[in-house]
């Protein structure tokens, strides 16, 4: 089993900043890549990016080069540094890390949300 606990949400105003953490517990060896999914009001979860234990990196199209996701194996934590945010980035952002065990469900951490005000 793995535990994901998000933090870091909050209010801004376009052109902010934030960044959002999710720390992970218990069998890291059977998950990977970790990232975030966010769901906007009315909108279906879409993903925001991933990275893998070895660093490799996917970002959402909207949100290259403004997002950055890292991680550091030795805390079991992933960040989001989310800057230049806009208005459409307002949306409840969810950790996610992906089991890897054959026909395990993949893991949720509760969710932060992130307004950004125009």
């Amino acid at each position: 089993q793995v535990q994901l606990v998000a933090s870091g949400g909050g209010l801004v105003q376009t052109g902010g900043s934030l960044r959002l953490s999710c720390a992970a517990s218990g069998s890291m060896f059977s998950i990977n890549p970790m990232g975030w999914y966010r769901q906007a009001p009315g909108k279906v979860r879409e993903l925001v990016a991933t990275i893998t234990r070895g660093g490799s990196t996917n970002y959402a199209y909207s949100v290259k080069g403004r997002f950055t996701i890292s991680r550091d194996n030795a805390k079991n934590t992933v960040y989001l540094q989310m800057n230049s945010l806009k208005p459409e980035d307002t949306a409840v952002y969810y950790c996610y890390a992906e089991n890897l065990r054959p026909g395990g469900r993949d893991y949720w951490g509760q969710g932060t949300q992130v307004t950004v005000s125009s």
